[in-house]
Parts: structure tokens; sequence; C-alpha cells
């Protein structure tokens, strides 16, 4: 058996974007603190998995473009219960959401975060 536990991700300010994924999605913070290079990282999830967001303590470079460079972070899929309300709330936070799609095996759709990481949404109805 293996399941993903964690995904590293640098962010420009990991305590904003674990507060924006809190309030999205009713995540808790696991743990936060200093971390590699004087940096700060907050972990951000549910008992199993999370998302380790990671800031360094200089300023971050701009995003590269998604799906053209090698091991470049595309998006990041996350399964929610209740799509519609949760897309409400994407729009309540001020972001737009985009690729709306119902395929097998669920519904999604797609947003930029306030930390240049595109997220999916996905419903497994």
């Amino acid at each position: 058996m293996a399941r993903l536990e964690h995904v590293n991700i640098t962010v420009p300010d990991a305590k904003a974007t674990a507060a924006f994924l809190s309030r999205l999605l009713g995540w808790h913070v696991r743990w936060e603190g200093a971390s590699l290079n004087q940096g700060y990282s907050v972990h951000v999830g549910e008992k199993d998995s999370y998302l380790a967001l990671y800031s360094p303590k200089t300023s971050v470079s701009p995003a590269v473009p998604r799906y053209v460079n090698e091991a470049g972070l595309n998006h990041v899929g996350i399964v929610v219960d209740d799509l519609d309300a949760v897309e409400a709330r994407v729009r309540d936070l001020g972001f737009e959401t985009f690729n709306h799609a119902d395929y097998e095996p669920g519904r999604r759709f797609y947003f930029d975060g306030p930390d240049a990481v595109e997220y999916e949404m996905v419903c497994y109805d």
C-alpha cells in the first residue's frame, strides 16, 4: 500500500496561503515553524494528508509557465464533497473559476490561488 502524504510548495507567504486554504476548505494548520535556509513552513490540511507551504527568507522568484517546465508544478487537485459550495466560496473570496468539466470519474473546475498555484477542485459523486 502507498498513499500520498504531502506535497511541498514554495509560496510567497506560507501563513497567508494556509489561512486562505483553511477558510476555503476547512483545513487546519498541523504544524508551522522555522525551516530550511531560514525560511518558514506551514503544514495545512487534514489528519492524513497536507500541503507543506514553504516561504524562503528572501523574496520568491516569479512562477514559471505551467505545463512546459521539467519538474514544474502544474496544479494541486483536491477532492471535495460539494463542488458547487466550494466554487461559491472560491468566488466569494475573489477568485475566478475556469475549465469546468464533467467527465468520469467526476466533476471539476480550476482556479488560480493567491500564490501563483493553480488548484483543481474535483467531486466524485
